[in-house]
């Protein structure tokens, strides 16, 4: 039995990973998806950590899993867990010092979306959350996700610096959705060439992959968790 830890992105709570975490128990395997605190502007990164560590109990490994936003949480949190893996799902990867706010001109993310959008007739970046973000994930689950959106990440969160010196010495993965229409999937693969120095694994999938694609993610996630036993 693994222990999955999965954080989410913004906006979210830890209700995005229902299909995901179902899937993965079926399977046998542990599930932590706690919701991370909202609604409170004076909150920071290390926060959002502490509440997914206290969440785990004080047990240490695992597989932590961090989606869009949660790239810049997760790898607070695997290394405060000394985490067996760490899983990037098409998220973002933060350098040191560096903040969200910042993250979004710093790796050219608008100009890819651009490039993008000129090349898909508009469906990249469109503001339709239909289209831009649950285009392949059942219409009343992604009317659900809708109607539980929150404020998270705070202000402070988006503008204080990165806070760990290095990335985690953590083995990480990442994982690029191939059919992503807010994170072009070539603008993840460079990033994640450039930043982490990995190849990027694939999934067949837009953004929200854990609410349309879970049985295929939660196969991917135990492979991994079987690597990690090898």
């Amino acid at each position: 039995m693994t222990r999955f830890i999965l954080v989410h992105g913004a906006g979210d709570t830890g209700w995005s990973w229902y299909r995901l975490a179902a899937a993965l128990r079926e399977r046998g395997h542990e599930v932590i998806a706690p919701d991370l605190p909202g609604d409170d502007e004076s909150l920071t990164l290390v926060d959002y950590a502490d509440a997914v560590v206290d969440a785990v109990g004080g047990r240490r490994g695992g597989i932590v899993v961090g989606h869009s936003f949660g790239g810049f949480t997760a790898p607070i949190v695997a290394e405060r867990l000394a985490a067996d893996s760490l899983v990037l799902l098409a998220a973002m990867i933060p350098m040191p010092g560096e903040s969200p706010d910042d993250w979004w001109s710093n790796t050219g993310f608008s100009a890819a979306v651009e490039a993008q959008a000129a090349r898909d007739g508009g469906l990249t970046g469109n503001d339709d959350p239909f289209v831009g973000f649950y285009h392949d994930v059942p219409r009343a689950t992604a009317e659900e996700a809708m109607d539980r959106e929150r404020a998270h990440p705070s202000g402070a969160a988006m503008a204080a610096p990165w806070p760990l010196a290095d990335w985690p010495s953590v083995p990480t993965r990442f994982v690029v959705c191939t059919e992503d229409r807010f994170f072009p999937p070539a603008f993840l693969r460079e990033l994640a060439r450039e930043r982490l120095g990995v190849a990027a694994d694939e999934i067949r999938a837009g953004h929200c992959v854990a609410l349309s694609r879970p049985e295929e993610l939660a196969s991917m996630l135990v492979e991994y968790s079987a690597e990690v036993r090898g």
